[in-house]
């Protein structure tokens, strides 16, 4: 594997680790094992740092830092459409499933959500179930409820 590099922040009173190679971003999360073999470098990292303390203090709703992101095809195709649920919004799975012509793979869909090695970045925060309850999330349900307020608190401030 390449040499990465990582740094961590805070949000809602967790350690977010996140992790880039010299193509970009690839990791996102709490998951201090996914980092063993990275190098410690927060000057390396700054841009990414910056990025992402601007998006969690409400001071911006998008991400223009390269990302280098892996998976399965289906994986990848959950992701793409995840990076069009806009800023504040939500879908749920089955939105997700018919998003993408896959309609009775809500199972599998929510399994590729599930694998999702950017959060925050890729936005899987804002999927929730059919019955408008806050699902699954590997950041943990109440990170996932603090970004989506923050994301509806500061929805106006990004309107256009």
């Amino acid at each position: 594997m390449e040499k990465f590099y990582d740094d961590s922040i805070r949000f809602a009173g967790e350690k977010i680790y996140f992790a880039a190679t010299e193509k970009g971003l690839f990791y996102v999360g709490k998951n201090v094992e996914n980092l063993q073999s990275a190098t410690h470098d927060p000057e390396k990292m700054s841009k990414y740092k910056a990025e992402l303390l601007a998006y969690l203090n409400g001071e911006s709703n998008n991400f223009t830092s390269p990302i280098d992101l892996s998976g399965t095809a289906l994986q990848l195709e959950v992701f793409e459409a995840l990076k069009t649920i806009p800023y504040g919004e939500t879908r749920t799975y089955t939105e997700i499933a018919e998003q993408i012509n896959r309609p009775k793979a809500v199972r599998a869909v929510g399994t590729a959500i599930g694998k999702n090695p950017l959060l925050v970045i890729i936005p899987c925060h804002r999927v929730i179930g059919k019955s408008g309850k806050l699902t699954g999330y590997s950041g943990g349900i109440p990170m996932k409820q603090a970004l989506l307020t923050l994301e509806k608190k500061n929805l106006n401030q990004f309107s256009f």
